[in-house]
């Protein structure tokens, strides 16, 4: 059993900042991609970023400049920080964990995070 756990969402106003946070817990050997989606009312759901057990990080454009993720294996979390947030940010925000377990690789999801953009 693996459990996925964010937390850190919540209301900012347009240019703050918000960290989330992504946990992992249970049986696994390791986490190869640790990842950030999002999905606001009406759309489909979008990478936000991703971060490989290598290092090799990938962003969607709109969160180059902007977000950054980050990974600790030891203490199976990832990390997004967001800055210059802008009410076009507000969306449930979802952890995707690619784990390693039982020779195989699976796909976890978290239940999603609320990040509210707004004055």
């Amino acid at each position: 059993q693996v459990q996925v756990v964010e937390s850190g969402g919540g209301l900012v106003q347009p240019g703050g900042s918000l960290r989330l946070s992504c946990a992992a817990s249970g049986s696994f050997s390791s986490i190869r991609v640790m990842a950030w989606y999002r999905q606001s009312p009406g759309n489909q759901r979008e990478l936000v970023a991703a971060l490989t057990v290598g290092g090799i990080a990938n962003y969607a454009d709109f969160a180059k400049s902007r977000f950054a993720i980050s990974r600790d294996d030891a203490n199976a979390t990832v990390w997004l920080q967001m800055n210059s947030l802008k009410p076009d940010d507000t969306a449930v925000y979802y952890c995707n964990l690619h784990i390693s377990r039982l020779g195989a690789t699976f796909s976890y999801w978290g239940q999603g995070i609320q990040v509210t953009v707004s004055s």
